[in-house]
């Protein structure tokens, strides 16, 4: 975090967000959470990208074998900031014109995020009702990526569907979640 301020508001806005929607984290106390985010603000930063770039960031558990927190992008549709990307750089080199502007593995990296596996965005489905207009990527197998492949996924009719695309395609509508563990 490039200052005191800023540091202060993304804690303020990431307290609000945490008491606002409570049931996406019953059992966790904040003041553990913040104490942590505040010893390590290279993950402060993860979550002022994941803000910046419209992922309305909040925890959603607590990993007891790591003892870390989860923060996953929870906006309802997937981040503005985020889409009309590929999937990988991979991708992204293999099409010879329209590329996107950039690749949601290399974002996701670049902001120090983990983008979310389908188990993940599962769970994710059961706090809310998450991308019922947008889609996601989620992290693909490396089998599948081997064939040119990519999976994504999206709520619609009151259920979770995971699809397969081209990865090298990108749309205005699709971007990717993430999850960091702090």
């Amino acid at each position: 975090m490039d200052s005191k301020d800023n540091c202060n508001n993304l804690l303020h806005l990431l307290k609000e967000r945490f008491k606002t929607y409570m049931h996406r984290h019953e059992g966790l106390k904040w003041e553990e959470i913040q104490k942590k985010l505040k010893e390590n603000k290279k993950k402060l930063e993860s979550l002022r990208q994941m803000e910046e770039s419209g992922g309305e960031p909040d925890v959603v558990g607590f990993d007891e074998n790591s003892g870390e927190y989860l923060f996953y992008d929870c906006a309802a549709e997937s981040p503005k900031g985020r889409r009309s990307f590929c999937y990988d750089q991979a991708a992204l080199d293999k099409r010879k014109e329209n590329k996107p502007k950039n690749n949601a593995v290399q974002a996701a990296q670049s902001m120090g995020i983990e983008i979310l596996m389908e188990e993940e965005y599962r769970y994710l489905q059961t706090l809310g009702n998450f991308d019922t207009k947008t889609s996601s990527w989620l992290k693909t197998e490396e089998n599948i990526r081997k064939l040119g492949g990519a999976v994504f996924a999206d709520f619609r009719y009151d259920t979770v569907f995971v699809y397969h695309n081209g990865a090298e395609s990108y749309y205005a509508s699709r971007g990717f979640r993430g999850v960091l563990r702090v």
